[in-house]
């Protein structure tokens, strides 16, 4: 696809709306008018400037279809320009392809991040009709955007100027699923690395709890995440558990998760390890209970493993755990997904997250052609609209967010009683504040304020964490430079 713009620098905002459209569609961009081959599509956006006002023209065709809009904007409003040319884009497109994106034009990562400033400066009703009428979003994910932003602020306003949270990865997992793109490795390709990793991550765990201290930055939220750290051994969990709980004050910290995910990795013994570690809340990640949806996207455990697992963590003393459900899942279908999301509730966890399937490029659904169409689109969004209907009884939708190549355009949202919600990942999305991140492809986030965010990134990979730690080490003395407190 070629997207030309002429007169104005909205290419960036433009792109994302043509990928709303067709994800996975080369979009070539010029600056100005262009010639593209017969037949391809082409998208030409113009600013006219006028001594009244700017007159906004956009162009668009594809073989026998062509079709022109027009609207006009006052003089040097840029913001104003660029949502209106992305509305008669986005109208075209709707036109041509016969979907219409249920977020409109909004294609922000953290949508109740903007509604929470909307309804501090224009109230409900003001923000409600920002979002339905100028960024064309439906009612009913306009309603659940303002609830997981009502629960976001009463959240988010109890974090101190120097809390942080801590989170580290586990890269490894026991299989890769056909839908994932997380740098992560299974146990089968790369169990040499693993027992090397967990030895620096443990160094890296004391090194960055010495910072905190020297810093005096208290501890809010701890986060372990994936791939699946329960595909360590007990006495690997045991030794980074306890890498963090001697090197952090955990006595005032509100909230310790650690992502158990494939029910296949929990057994009673590594259970314990991580509730005597200090863990106060895990997920147990089915994505669906159904048996051949979990065998055609490659996770190797069954329905009957969710549930066992399920029923160890209760008995193991875990009072806070949160289950994961995928919508748009190739094979699935609403019934399926229904009885999903009727089983899971069935276990009575304390939060279900409903993600929609991200086709995300380097992961082997896309690599292997298996593209989704708009039917799946709208398959998606009938299973998220059940998921909200059903959940509604007893969860509240505590946070929301969005990513690139969703099937259909959908958000994932994660749902709580009340209580029970999960503060990083509310502090994570908000960007509250500072967070400490240890492990491969772990990302430090240093806030001072609403404008100054600073990153330090670690490796992605854990060959690349393993072979070049003294790096990651040089690079976390950042944190002192941020603080004002340079070594």
């Amino acid at each position: 696809m070629v997207l030309c713009t002429v007169n104005h620098p909205h290419k960036y905002e433009l792109e994302n709306i043509c990928r709303l459209f067709f994800p996975f569609e080369r979009i070539n961009t010029f600056d100005g008018a262009t010639c593209a081959p017969d037949g391809e599509m082409t998208a030409v956006t113009v600013c006219e400037t006028g001594a009244a006002g700017e007159r906004l023209l956009v162009r668009f065709s594809s073989g026998d279809y062509s079709r022109e809009a027009e609207d006009s904007c006052p003089l040097g409003d840029t913001a104003e320009r660029e949502r209106l040319l992305a509305v008669l884009l986005f109208d075209i497109l709707c036109e041509f392809t016969g979907m219409r994106p249920a977020w409109g034009i909004l294609t922000g990562v953290r949508p109740a991040k903007l509604m929470r400033r909307m309804l501090r400066d224009f109230g409900a009703d003001g923000a409600r009709e920002y979002f339905e009428q100028k960024l064309l979003c439906l009612p009913e994910k306009v309603s659940l955007c303002m609830t997981a932003a009502e629960c976001e602020e009463r959240i988010v306003e109890h974090s101190g100027e120097r809390d942080f949270s801590l989170y580290f990865a586990i890269p490894f997992c026991p299989t890769r699923c056909s839908y994932c793109s997380f740098v992560s490795h299974s146990v089968e390709k790369s169990m040499k690395l693993v027992a090397e990793y967990v030895n620096l991550l443990c160094d890296e765990l004391a090194v960055t709890g010495r910072i905190a201290r020297e810093l005096g930055l208290n501890l809010s939220t701890v986060y372990v995440g994936g791939g699946t750290p329960t595909t360590l051994s007990t006495e690997q969990i045991t030794a980074v558990m306890g890498a963090v709980r001697d090197n952090f004050d955990l006595a005032n910290s509100t909230e310790y998760t650690v992502e158990a995910g494939r029910p296949d990795t929990i057994t009673p013994e590594k259970l314990m390890a991580i509730k005597s570690g200090g863990a106060t809340r895990i997920s147990i990640n089915p994505q669906t209970l159904n048996d051949s949806v979990l065998a055609a996207v490659g996770r190797r455990h069954s329905t009957e493993q969710t549930v066992a697992a399920f029923a160890m963590a209760r008995e193991a003393g875990f009072d806070n755990i949160n289950m994961d459900l995928i919508a748009g899942l190739p094979t699935d279908t609403l019934e399926s997904f229904v009885n999903s999301v009727e089983g899971v509730l069935a276990l009575d966890p304390e939060s279900i997250t409903v993600h929609t399937l991200s086709m995300k490029r380097s992961s082997r659904l896309t690599t292997g052609g298996i593209l989704p169409d708009a039917e799946q689109g709208r398959l998606a969004g009938a299973m998220l609209g059940e998921a909200a209907r059903r959940l509604s009884g007893g969860y509240v939708p505590y946070y929301l967010y969005r990513q690139s190549k969703t099937v259909g355009n959908h958000e994932n949202t994660g749902y709580a009683k009340v209580g029970c919600e999960c503060l990083y990942n509310i502090f994570m999305m908000d960007e509250t504040h500072t967070v400490l991140a240890c492990g491969a492809s772990g990302v430090t986030k240093l806030k001072r304020d609403e404008n100054t965010i600073e990153r330090i990134f670690n490796y992605k990979y854990p060959y690349e964490y393993i072979s070049r730690y003294d790096e990651i080490l040089r690079r976390k003395q950042g944190i002192f430079d941020f603080y004002g407190k340079g070594k």
